[in-house]
């Protein structure tokens, strides 16, 4: 008698993710849904104790690639391919699902229109993370619709400015899922540097397909990040939607000033309204946030004024680059 197919695949790309891995794969071991669950862990070369936690999981399947072979795209191409599941989710080693429930919320819009081929759930910032990354993040997932409700989003004829459209085809993997038929045999990720999801997103738009958005299918995620770590983000961010061909803004050094004193402005209007500080939280944030809008901004400038041909100074300027030479 053939193995039931898994309903779904719950895809881990690891690399030293030691520090939430285990709570990831204890809450995905754990998820309600209506079907078999296989969960696969890609790591690429951790030195940290990924692969101990991971072996602690017997029913998780282990799949070991060299550092050197990871890419952001043929990552998740290669799990697509490895997966046996009728949906493929992803979720990174730092994202941590918030309920039993995550996994049927992720893959239930599937099941409302075929042409739905890729979801993305909800992201949560962790309670530690800094005031400018908090507010980014409840923002981004602000507009794309009420925690009550699922969102679907396709391209017709209102589509009639670049903005609307962007907003359309926005796209993050940290907290997702596809159809393995479409990544496999249609629609599979692009091999770039970066913004790989951003560039899916964009292609499933233009193809005629639609994505839908769940927010009940939430997870806690926010980087955890240096200051200095924080402004090369930003940089490799930038420069990676450069380079796959997406407008970003020029900024002189009169509109950086501007937007630095926009966001401090805007975000020490938050702090102190944000009934998760504390008086002496309040008070530390509003010392210390207005420098992470500063290492934004400069860091923005520097990723849209770089030469994209110039390989040693992206490197140079790129958290990937930083993390290679400690």
């Amino acid at each position: 008698m053939p193995a039931e197919q898994p309903l779904a695949t719950v895809v881990i790309p690891t690399y030293n993710g030691e520090t939430y891995l285990r709570r990831i794969l204890e809450m995905v071991s754990i998820q309600k849904v209506d079907g078999l669950v296989e969960i696969l862990v890609i790591d690429s070369g951790s030195t940290d104790s990924t692969l101990e936690i991971v072996r602690d999981f017997p029913h998780v399947i282990l799949h070991q690639i060299a550092n050197s072979d990871f890419g952001h795209g043929k990552t998740r191409n290669l799990a697509a391919q490895l997966g046996t599941g009728t949906y493929i989710a992803y979720l990174t080693h730092d994202a941590v699902p918030l309920s039993e429930d995550w996994l049927r919320e992720l893959i239930t819009p599937f099941s409302m229109d075929d042409r739905i081929v890729a979801v993305m759930g909800k992201q949560v910032p962790r309670l530690k993370c800094f005031p400018l990354m908090k507010y980014e993040i409840n923002g981004v997932f602000a507009q794309f619709g009420p925690d009550f409700g699922t969102t679907v989003f396709y391209k017709d004829t209102f589509v009639t400015n670049p903005g609307v459209l962007g907003a359309i085809t926005f796209y993050s993997d940290v907290n997702s899922a596809a159809r393995r038929e479409v990544l496999v045999d249609r629609l599979p990720y692009r091999d770039v540097r970066y913004a790989e999801d951003q560039m899916f997103g964009q292609d499933l738009i233009e193809a005629g397909y639609h994505k839908a958005y769940a927010p009940r299918a939430a997870v806690e995620h926010s980087n955890d990040l240096t200051y200095s770590e924080f402004g090369a983000r930003i940089f490799d961010e930038t420069v990676g939607l450069r380079q796959i061909g997406t407008a970003v803004g020029m900024l002189d050094r009169k509109g950086m000033y501007r937007l630095i004193a926009r966001g401090i402005a805007g975000d020490t209007l938050r702090i102190l309204k944000d009934p998760q500080y504390t008086s002496k939280r309040r008070l530390y944030w509003l010392a210390i946030n207005p420098f992470f809008q500063i290492r934004k901004w400069t860091s923005y400038r520097r990723a849209v004024d770089v030469d994209l041909a110039d390989e040693a100074a992206i490197l140079t300027g790129s958290l990937e680059g930083q993390r290679k030479t400690k």
